[in-house]
């Protein structure tokens, strides 16, 4: 068993609007971590995770996943689950816990017009 603290934990600022906090438990099959968006995230394209699924679970606020060809709708206490490949860009004013199988890392994620 592991135990991470909060003042143990990372900030990245993925954008203006995106701000996420890590939990780096060291583990390659999952990671979690919480994310702030206020607002389009990415500015004016999709953004897309080619090797891993995301859970997400809105902690607080709303907004929307737009996808292709669909706008997902969520607000406080729904879940959402990404998965591998799935183009998408968020415009939301919330705050999300996010957990990815295999764990995440920065290079899989891309962002594409």
């Amino acid at each position: 068993m592991k135990k991470i603290s909060l003042s143990e934990t990372q900030e990245f600022k993925n954008s203006d609007c995106c701000i996420a906090t890590e939990y780096d438990f060291q583990d390659k099959d999952i990671d979690v971590a919480t994310a702030t968006i206020c607002g389009r995230y990415p500015e004016d394209a999709y953004c897309v995770n080619t090797k891993v699924k995301e859970m997400i679970y809105v902690i607080d606020g709303m907004g929307e996943i737009h996808k292709e060809n669909e706008i997902i709708s969520f607000k406080k206490g729904d879940a959402i689950l990404i998965d591998k490949n799935e183009k998408y860009f968020w415009i939301a004013d919330c705050k999300v816990l996010m957990s990815c199988s295999p764990a995440w890392f920065p290079e899989q994620h891309q962002i594409v017009k």
